[in-house]
């Protein structure tokens, strides 16, 4: 699903969901900047697909934008939702192939000690991954240590490079060279990186390590 699209679905959601709106709180909702957040609202309302009301309508009183989908808009959201959900299952089935298809390699080869890093949705479908093969993660790290996720206390990313392990499962579905980057930082070697998507290599075409798969998204 192109970018331009998930965020034309998430501004005509949050507008969907009826309650007031402004421009600075969708700008956070978003984490972008409030310019950015203003021209998108006039991409939208150009396209038909919002209206932008000023409210109250007394005179001398402080206008207020009030953001309302078009029946136009209620039907994109629904195309867009559509087309999230058919891509988000494609996404889920092909990571699923390939964590089994790598975890298979990480039994064959006897390496049982896998580190989590990072949490949310593609973490859990590593975790239930790892274990339909057998396997325990040894922690779940990130670079933002908070709380618990699946039972296990997240860790800061630091005491990785203190364990000792055979894998660490680089878990998001956006593009891996940032937290594999980190870990590199730390001195943990490539080889041991399994990432749901294919790292960008050095001239700009693409490379896999015998424990890095593809999910082709």
């Amino acid at each position: 699903m192109e970018r331009q699209n998930e965020r034309d679905l998430e501004i005509l959601t949050a507008i969907a969901e009826g309650v007031p709106l402004t421009q600075r709180a969708l700008a956070e909702r978003m984490g972008v900047a409030l310019g950015l957040a203003n021209l998108y609202l006039k991409r939208l309302a150009g396209k038909g697909f919002i209206k932008i009301r000023e409210f109250p309508s007394k005179p001398y009183a402080r206008k207020r934008l009030r953001y309302v989908l078009t029946p136009k808009g209620v039907a994109e959201k629904a195309r867009l939702t559509y087309e999230y959900m058919g891509y988000s299952l494609r996404l889920y089935r092909r990571t699923r192939e390939n964590l089994r298809e790598g975890m298979a390699q990480l039994a064959r080869g006897g390496m049982k000690r896998v580190a989590l890093y990072g949490v949310g949705e593609a973490a859990e479908l590593a975790y239930l991954t790892l274990k339909e093969s057998g396997l325990e993660p040894i922690g779940v790290f990130a670079a933002q240590a908070d709380g618990q996720f699946l039972g296990f206390t997240v860790r800061p990313l630091a005491e990785l490079g203190e364990e000792e392990f055979d894998a660490v499962v680089v878990a998001t579905f956006d593009r891996p060279e940032e937290p594999v980057a980190q870990l590199l930082r730390l001195g943990i070697p490539q080889s041991k990186f399994l990432t749901l998507r294919r790292l960008a290599g050095p001239a700009g075409g693409s490379e896999a390590s015998p424990n890095s798969k593809e999910s082709k998204a």
